[in-house]
């Protein structure tokens, strides 16, 4: 599974997971919804196979959003946050696939009883917004307490990795940072090299982003976030909210009612809800602009064991392979 990362998986890099034979999951919480219909019906002009939308389930318009996904006939609906059980019903009633994404075994409990078809598990070594417990001990925590499909998120890149889940229990992996690094990503090049620059220790947990535990590289410009103090961000941060809002197109009053939702749903303060518009433009500086001077790039801790730039049909060969390879070794040693 291709994550839905926000600036990176656009049509470009989910049309070519999706040929590769992976599941390719657009990020559309950087998009307006005119933008998401505009890359729905790129990807399906692009590959006719299947692919999903990752859907923010605070957004103000996520049911608007919805009806875009059953309208176009989209497989697959996966979320950051737990959508609500009416979101649920609503898309299952249409045919669609819902996945959210879990940080902790009570969320993949509460979303199993409200009938998603699968969880993805994302462990602390994740990049973006991450948690603190790694994914050796929350995927086959979460795997023994439902009873629906998981996928293992959070520290893959290869085939022995996808042998190690499956051998937890979970029926595939989620891979981010590894498709970020591959020849169909739109990320720019330079960009690209540095990601591969970095190793084991090159990535940071930082809440000054936007108040949330968020895994990024380790640049002068994060380090430099990490010493700030609160007025010192003030006004960038301010800058920054300007911005989102002509990008996004939105009013103030439809980006307060956002900021309330995402609010309630999350349990952040209201500085920490100022902050949050700095994580889109933040982000879009380094990943689509190339500028890591003043932007930042969301990195899983695996960015120090990734050295090439496959393409994406490459990569899901590699890995389907080395998996095979793996399993049937280990199988090799079991004794009658």
């Amino acid at each position: 599974m291709q994550t839905g990362m926000g600036w990176v998986a656009g049509a470009r890099l989910v049309s070519a997971s999706a040929e590769a034979g992976a599941l390719g999951l657009l990020a559309s919480a950087t998009m307006t919804r005119d933008e998401l219909e505009q890359q729905i019906i790129e990807v399906k002009e692009r590959t006719d196979k299947p692919f999903g939308v990752n859907l923010r389930a605070d957004a103000g318009d996520a049911a608007e959003r919805i009806d875009l996904l059953i309208r176009h006939g989209v497989k697959v609906a996966s979320f950051a946050l737990a959508p609500r059980p009416e979101l649920i019903a609503r898309l299952k009633d249409a045919g669609v696939v819902v996945i959210p994404s879990v940080g902790a075994v009570r969320h993949a409990e509460k979303v199993a009883a409200w009938g998603a078809d699968a969880v993805m598990v994302q462990g602390g070594e994740g990049g973006g917004h991450t948690g603190a417990v790694p994914t050796s001990i929350l995927l086959p925590s979460v795997v023994s307490a439902v009873d629906i499909p998981v996928i293992a998120a959070g520290g893959f890149h290869d085939g022995r990795g996808l042998a190690a889940a499956l051998a937890y229990g979970a029926v595939g992996v989620g891979m981010g940072t590894r498709f970020l690094l591959t020849s169909d990503s739109s990320v720019p090049e330079a960009i690209k090299q540095r990601y591969l620059d970095f190793g084991l220790d090159g990535t940071v947990v930082t809440t000054r982003a936007d108040g949330m535990p968020h895994r990024l590289l380790r640049t002068g410009f994060i380090d430099d976030l990490e010493k700030s103090t609160g007025i010192r961000q003030l006004v960038p941060t301010l800058r920054r909210t300007l911005a989102f809002k002509r990008m996004s197109g939105q009013s103030w009053p439809s980006l307060a009612k956002d900021a309330l939702s995402m609010k309630r749903s999350s349990g952040r303060s209201w500085l920490q809800m100022t902050q949050a518009a700095n994580t889109p433009m933040l982000l879009k500086a380094g990943l689509v602009d190339g500028d890591t001077g003043a932007g930042m790039l969301a990195a899983g801790q695996v960015v120090g064991l990734i050295d090439d730039l496959p393409s994406c049909e490459e990569l899901v060969d590699r890995v389907v392979r080395e998996a095979a390879e793996q399993l049937k070794s280990a199988a090799a040693q079991i004794i009658a």
